[in-house]
């Protein structure tokens, strides 16, 4: 693998492959953590609406119980 200087920027030009790479190491720490951040907060998202899910679950369990108890009293 053959790189080449792209000039005026942190990019490299990979001459067999002609793909362009970022050198700039500070830029991809970045990237990578903010990934991160917004992984973990999707996932703190997806365990809310699960739990949400589970509470509309047992409210509509109560209120049918209720009702059941309503008919019979």
């Amino acid at each position: 693998m053959s790189l080449v200087k792209v000039t005026g920027t942190n990019f490299v030009r990979d001459t067999k492959s002609m793909a362009i790479i970022n050198t700039d190491e500070q830029a991809r720490n970045e990237y990578y953590t903010k990934a991160k951040i917004l992984k973990t907060q999707k996932d703190e998202i997806n365990t809310v609406k699960e739990e949400i899910a589970g509470i509309k679950n047992d409210m509509d369990e109560i209120k049918q119980l209720m009702l059941k108890l309503i008919e019979k009293g």
